[in-house]
């Protein structure tokens, strides 16, 4: 036998061990080879959103690389300390380090090899399958299947000098090992799991940190505090606080004495505290997965929410208006040949400036008189406002806005001609701005000042005017791509554009919801296809985190389980026992995940007012969660079988 068919056999024998491995590997290697073939097809930048997509897959596949490389590194060097009692024999038996290296080099390789073959040989066979997911999705056009032999060549290079760094990073976890201690294995006694509650409170205060400061005025500052405190309490909340309250459970006599409870109990100190390290980069990147997944969810569902609120259809803006009046005629044109009623309502606004409570702080905000916005009321679904005196307005705020900014004891400070004070005399939070849903916030003021001001030459104000459209037959379901309604309004947006850019002022613009929601969605969506796979990556290498390191633990529970069995434990208990172990090892990340998903997400999505948080969560918590429960029953059913085999 030479030296590589050695190394083929070693792999082989193992292969119960390598299996998770490998498979993680070749999904990686899958995925990346997909995005590759899509950022390199050669008619990607021929077709709207083309580029924008191939960027976005082009980041995710860094990502990608960057995560297969720490998982690499991470499970390769977790085999090679399984392994260190083989290696101490091969020593005493006369292997040199260096071949001890070259055998560990080979195998690497070996196991990468077949991963690259295995996943870009699948990666090719679902292109054309890919090809079409990808551009049903995100709205584009279809592409056609080529033969993607840059994407192939970047992918085998990139992986293979992955494994390959990788394999000689890792023969320093033998170098520094001496003959004895290599022979010794991992076989150790277990001693008492040590729990400190100086520990235990730090990492109660670290988790208390984070909470507070992501519900703070986000900041990148406020970010980084509830990122670095929120990651390191989860570790001392795996070391530190889950030992102590199963320590605190054991406390509890009646119960720990009821039928197997001793047993998993006393277990689960000890694999929580050996699997610290694993339950935490699991922990963390589950979060990631699900806030990345809650967030579009939710974005997705306020996007829909949105379009349905916003109550006209088109809006045309001309920031410059003139004596004469614009030319809507291709505006009618399109609506009349869509065989649509409409109602036009021109709307005369005043682009101002006011005085924020920190008096250095001049905020945009817009001024409309009482009487138009009354002829609006019922279109826009608002109650009318009462007559005002030219000391008196009415705020209505964008819901994006916060009000604190504003009014300083219910006064509001315009900077007009001097700066001229308004009692506040109601105060409106609407679920969605009545005009616009992306302007700034509404103040309503008395005819007479809005006149004056309007025909004052003060430097603060700008007027403006804007045309909206009310089309009843386009109120309802959330458009698509080929409706009515996204077809003319991208016509009259492509017809704004063309006028604009022959005039070469850009003095108005023409926007619509549907245009506004699709555009949304199409981003959405892109992110959504893309993060799909990079979530289903850190699912299966979680996944296969928890397999290694319950077959790492397999040879232990033998001979735990085997002494107990001669002793009257039954295989039903033990079963039992072990599914209790397994679950909590599988679900606990899961659990904690969903709750440090709900208590970071929640305050970022709320300045951006979206409110709709806790469903989107709880979706894709349930989504991991059925996914990690088919790992699971796969675990689970692979464990107990080894281990009902050494029962007497």
């Amino acid at each position: 036998m030479n030296f590589p068919q050695f190394a083929f056999n070693n792999v082989r024998r193992n292969s119960r061990a390598y299996f998770a491995f490998f498979l993680s590997s070749a999904f990686m290697v899958m995925i990346f080879f997909s995005y590759s073939v899509f950022i390199y097809h050669p008619s990607i930048t021929n077709i709207a959103l083309g580029a924008n997509s191939a960027s976005g897959m082009q980041i995710a596949s860094y990502i990608v690389f960057i995560f297969a490389f720490f998982f690499v590194l991470y499970s390769i060097s977790a085999f090679l300390k399984m392994r260190n009692l083989e290696f101490g024999i091969l020593m005493i038996l006369g292997a040199r380090p260096g071949q001890i290296n070259k055998l560990i080099l080979i195998e690497n390789m070996l196991i990468g090899l077949l991963s690259i073959v295995t996943g870009v040989s699948f990666g090719m066979l679902l292109s054309k399958l890919f090809l079409l997911l990808s551009t049903t999705i995100m709205g584009m056009e279809p592409l056609p299947f080529y033969w993607p032999m840059k994407a192939l060549m970047i992918t085998s290079i990139s992986f293979i000098s992955l494994f390959l760094v990788i394999s000689i990073f890792t023969l320093l976890f033998i170098r520094k090992h001496q003959v004895l201690e290599l022979l010794k294995g991992n076989v150790k006694p277990k001693k008492e799991p040590r729990v400190s509650l100086l520990f235990s409170l730090f990492g109660l205060l670290l988790l208390t940190v984070g909470a507070l400061a992501i519900r703070k005025q986000l900041s990148p500052s406020s970010l980084l505090v509830a990122a670095v405190t929120g990651i390191a309490g989860t570790y001392f909340f795996y070391s530190q606080l889950s030992v102590l309250g199963i320590r605190l459970l054991k406390l509890r006599r009646k119960r720990l004495w009821r039928g197997t409870n001793l047993l998993w109990i006393s277990e689960m100190s000890y694999k929580i505290k050996d699997n610290a390290r694993m339950l935490f980069l699991v922990t963390v990147v589950t979060s990631l997965a699900c806030m990345a997944s809650g967030i579009l969810l939710s974005i997705n569902q306020a996007n829909s929410d949105l379009y349905k609120k916003s109550p006209f259809a088109v809006s045309y803006t001309i920031y410059d208006p003139k004596d004469e009046a614009p030319d809507l005629e291709p505006i009618h044109t399109k609506l009349k040949n869509a065989k649509v009623e409409y109602t036009e309502n021109k709307v005369d606004l005043i682009s101002a400036s006011i005085q924020g409570i920190d008096k250095e702080i001049i905020l945009g905000i817009d001024l409309i008189s009482r009487s138009q916005f009354n002829q609006l009321g019922l279109q826009m679904d608002v109650s009318e406002v009462g007559p005002l005196s030219e000391k008196e307005s009415v705020l209505l705020l964008n819901p994006h806005m916060d009000s604190q900014n504003y009014a300083a004891n219910r006064a509001i400070h315009l900077k007009v001609q001097k700066d001229e004070e308004l009692m506040l005399k109601e105060l409106r939070t609407p679920k969605v701005h009545p005009v616009d849903p992306m302007a700034t916030s509404l103040l309503i003021v008395d005819d007479n000042l809005y006149h004056k001001i309007s025909n004052s030459t003060e430097k603060y104000t700008r007027p403006y005017v804007k045309y909206l459209y009310k089309i009843p037959a386009w109120d309802g379901p959330t458009p698509n791509d080929s409706s009515a309604e996204a077809v003319v309004t991208r016509d009259l947006i492509q017809w704004n554009k063309a006028a604009n850019k022959a005039n070469h002022q850009y003095s108005s613009i023409l926007g619509s919801r549907a245009d506004s929601y699709l555009s949304t969605k199409q981003g959405a969506a892109m992110l959504s296809f893309i993060g799909i796979f990079i979530a289903l990556i850190f699912s299966l290498s979680s996944a296969s985190f928890l397999f290694f390191k319950l077959h790492t633990e397999l040879n232990t529970d033998k001979q735990m389980y085997n002494a107990l069995s001669k002793i009257g434990l039954s295989t039903k208990e033990m079963s039992a026992s072990a599914t209790k172990q397994i679950s909590v090892l599988f679900y606990i990340p899961i659990i904690i995940a969903t709750i440090q998903t709900l208590v970071v997400i929640r305050p970022i999505l709320k300045q951006i007012n979206i409110t709709n948080v806790t469903v989107p969560v709880l979706t894709t918590s349930a989504v991991f969660l059925v996914v990690q429960t088919i790992y699971f029953l796969i675990a689970r059913s692979r464990y107990i079988h080894s281990l009902k085999k050494i029962m007497v």
